[in-house]
């Protein structure tokens, strides 16, 4: 492996392709307020035939595009999945060397770089590569005083609203779904240069004894410690792999792909009571889980929740960590069942709040996989013979 680090400097910003951007620009706005910072141009609108919006929160920056036209990147890739991440962009120090570092390692570059200048001067570099996560590409981008977002994009005037009412400040991490994520794993190592960070293996049947359903995962977090940034990657596990919500997800999304982003936010319970109360659909928890928290806090030595247990479980938020340092999550549901609709995809948010944990917490992880498969299982109960 090629020496030296590609001076990844954090998320830049990801790209979705969506067939309904009204819908997008509802949730982004109205929901998350997040606030509409840029437009395609007209010259870029028709010049690549989609048009894009992109919405901020804290350093969060999401891009939606729709197609205009069969030819564009949002209609080629809406052909083979639904409403999806289509690409996932990196700030870098130094263009130059993260392309010669990357190459060297074997990374497929897509095209040349691109570069852009403003009127003032300022300078917008960029190129993308392949990766093992269908079409997903990864683009890295060398910012140096650029005003706009991205060359061709237009600022939209910002209003007198303060900033985003749930404090959104910048993604924790990223999560993809595959059925065999050795090679992604590796590719994370072997091309991008990070590290192993954690890991975890179970299945269902772990707890619950010799059952005739039930799954399971393995799932490997990789990260850059320069950065600090973060991918988890899962598989299903067999027996009964193909129950398994990664299988599902992986089903659902025509291939392998980014099947959550997490938002850290400094306060979970005001944010999510919000949330609710705008009508927004999280994955349910379980109420054995808060009857068995007090014993299970206990014996992960963390007496330093300020939260109120009430609070935790009527707003079915989940809480692990270990030694007094502990984390608070919780997920929504994905975005084909907020909507009714099979071609919203399978994708979701997750809002975090760390209170000095770093880690992913094991059961946490499990409570969601859980959580998952008995939205899944009902779903199919009341969906319509036929």
């Amino acid at each position: 492996m090629a020496s030296g680090s590609v001076g990844i400097l954090g998320y830049d910003s990801f790209h979705f392709a969506v067939e309904n951007l009204e819908r997008s620009d509802v949730f982004y706005r109205r929901t998350l307020d997040f606030r509409e910072i840029a437009r395609s141009g007209a010259a870029l609108t028709q010049q690549s035939r989609q048009a894009s919006r992109v919405y901020a929160a804290g350093d969060v920056r999401v891009c939606v595009s729709t197609p205009l036209g069969q030819t564009c990147k949002a209609s080629r890739y809406l052909r083979r999945h639904p409403d999806g991440v289509m690409s996932l962009a990196f700030r870098v120090a130094d263009l130059d060397r993260a392309l010669s570092v990357l190459e060297a390692r074997g990374a497929t570059v897509l095209a040349d770089p691109t570069e852009a200048r403003d009127a003032s001067g300022g300078r917008y570099r960029s190129f993308e590569i392949a990766t093992p996560l269908g079409d997903v590409a990864f683009r890295f981008v060398e910012r140096t005083d650029f005003a706009a977002f991205a060359p061709g994009f237009d600022a939209v005037p910002a209003d007198d609203a303060p900033s985003n009412a749930f404090g959104f400040r910048e993604i924790d991490h990223v999560t993809s779904n595959l059925l065999t994520m050795k090679p992604a794993v590796d590719w994370y190592r072997d091309v991008l240069g990070m590290e192993e960070f954690w890991r975890v293996s179970f299945h269902t049947r772990d707890v619950a004894g010799e059952r005739d359903d039930g799954s399971g995962l393995r799932s490997i977090v990789m990260w850059d410690p320069e950065s600090g940034v973060k991918f988890a990657t899962n598989e299903p596990l067999r027996p009964q792999l193909r129950q398994s919500q990664i299988s599902k997800f992986v089903w659902d999304n025509h291939g392998p792909g980014i099947q959550h982003m997490a938002f850290s936010v400094p306060a979970i319970v005001p944010t999510i009571d919000e949330l609710r109360r705008r009508g927004v659909g999280f994955l349910p928890t379980p109420a054995p889980y808060y009857r068995a928290m007090p014993e299970r806090l206990a014996q992960l030595g963390i007496t330093n929740v300020r939260e109120g247990l009430a609070d935790l479980q009527r707003l079915e938020i989940l809480v692990d960590g270990a030694d007094d340092k502990y984390m608070l999550q919780i997920f929504l549901r994905e975005a084909a069942s907020i909507y009714d609709d099979e071609r919203a995809g399978p994708f979701f948010y997750e809002i975090i709040q760390r209170e000095g944990d770093r880690g992913f917490g094991y059961g946490n992880f499990r409570a969601l996989f859980e959580s998952i498969e008995r939205e899944q299982r009902a779903s199919v109960t009341t969906s319509p013979a036929g």
